[in-house]
């Protein structure tokens, strides 16, 4: 399992470490040539997240002192994964009709 997905298990606390060496993440979800970015922003886990709102320069500014990563697609398939199970849940009907499209 990569660094960046390691959360899963409890018993692997990062508490221990300081907040400077946890690897900082980003998804930005707004479009490329919008006025604010929005974005999604992790700490160590990408599935813990907070969804944020800043103009353009803000948002680099904030990436450069944070020393952010991109999340990968690895990461963002695990995000819509539990944002869907939270959302849906997992064996209900909306669950099993939440992909198919309208006739």
């Amino acid at each position: 399992m990569s660094q960046n997905l390691r959360s899963l298990d409890p018993a692997s606390s990062t508490s221990e470490q300081p907040i400077e060496r946890l690897v900082k993440l980003v998804r930005v979800r707004s479009a490329s040539d919008a006025r604010f970015v929005e974005f999604d922003f992790a700490i160590d886990d990408p599935r813990l997240f907070v969804e944020l709102i800043l103009p353009r320069e803000a948002f680099k500014q904030f990436c450069e002192r944070n020393q952010v990563q991109m999340m990968s697609e690895e990461q963002a398939s695990l995000v819509d994964g539990e944002f869907n199970k939270w959302r849906y849940g997992e064996e209900t009907l909306m669950a099993s009709n939440h992909d198919r499209t309208s006739c």
